[in-house]
């Protein structure tokens, strides 16, 4: 069943872990790279191992959402599975997940189960979009037994159904990271289509580890955090919405900035000086995406 799905794989400076990816996936698979402008071995990974692939370079970084559309457009076959290079992959699972496709037709995405470096469950799913772990750890450590559906399914590996993806449309361009799978799940709620976790199919997640981290990594992380989820925020429940969680987080994070910084707790005091900055972007209208704005229809 696998000839059935193409994957697609983001990467930035990820040569730690884009081999590990590669070697879990089975050969016969279509695959597209798409390099964020890379500046270490990993493209050269990706020739040595998989010199079948179709990549596409981008001088820049993009972002993942608008590097994730790039890979869709040229998708042939009848599904994508979106995978981070930190992910490690088995055919097994990804024939769970196109059966579980097959299962049930009117669902249109479909979530493994994911599992850390130590074999723990890692939240990657939620029963209602809207109310992102309110149920607590309980809810990722009581494993389903079988299909469950859900509002919610991580980005970071998920496969979903080509025709409903070119219906619903790909990745928002004006999200740069972070909440571009929350948005993804509430358009496809929106246009009636499902989403299930297949509890049969089990994925690793080594999260995170497709970047080398440093003082600039989180800073642009924490930005983005808080820039994606006042926009996300604003396209769903308005500007006032966004504006009331947009003064809420300034104000938090600001005051927590200082603190930290007052203590010598530098980390603390960087990430959520980061997230007041990015909380004030949105609030004054700061654009994250790197794409020209798309003209109204």
């Amino acid at each position: 069943m696998t000839a059935r799905t193409t994957v697609i794989t983001i990467t930035h400076n990820g040569g730690l872990v884009i081999g590990g990816l590669l070697k879990s996936l089975p050969a016969d698979l279509p695959l597209i790279v798409i390099d964020n402008a890379s500046e270490d071995d990993t493209l050269d990974i990706v020739t040595n191992l998989r010199p079948d692939a179709k990549m596409i370079r981008n001088r820049v970084g993009l972002g993942y959402g608008t590097a994730a559309s790039q890979g869709l457009e040229i998708v042939e076959t009848e599904f994508a599975l979106l995978a981070n290079p930190d992910s490690l992959m088995t055919g097994d699972a990804i024939d769970a997940l196109v059966a579980a496709a097959d299962q049930y037709p009117d669902a249109a995405m479909f979530g493994p189960l994911h599992k850390d470096g130590n074999g723990d469950i890692e939240p990657s799913h939620d029963v209602e979009l809207w109310k992102r772990r309110d149920y607590g750890r309980l809810a990722y450590d009581c494993v389903p037994e079988g299909p469950l559906c859900v509002e919610f399914l991580s980005g970071a590996v998920n496969l979903v159904r080509m025709d409903v993806m070119r219906q619903v449309g790909f990745y928002d361009p004006e999200i740069f990271l972070y909440f571009d799978d929350d948005d993804m799940c509430a358009r496809m709620l929106r246009a009636g289509h499902g989403m299930i976790l297949v509890a049969d199919s089990v994925v690793m997640h080594l999260n995170g580890g497709s970047v080398r981290p440093n003082r600039a990594y989180y800073w642009e992380k924490f930005w983005h955090l808080a820039w994606s989820r006042i926009y996300f925020e604003r396209k769903y429940k308005g500007r006032l919405a966004a504006i009331c969680l947009g003064l809420k987080h300034t104000v938090r994070y600001g005051w927590k900035a200082l603190l930290y910084g007052i203590t010598m707790q530098r980390k603390k005091g960087w990430r959520d000086l980061a997230r007041f900055f990015g909380s004030l972007g949105a609030l004054i209208g700061v654009r994250a995406s790197k794409q020209p704005r798309a003209t109204q229809r």
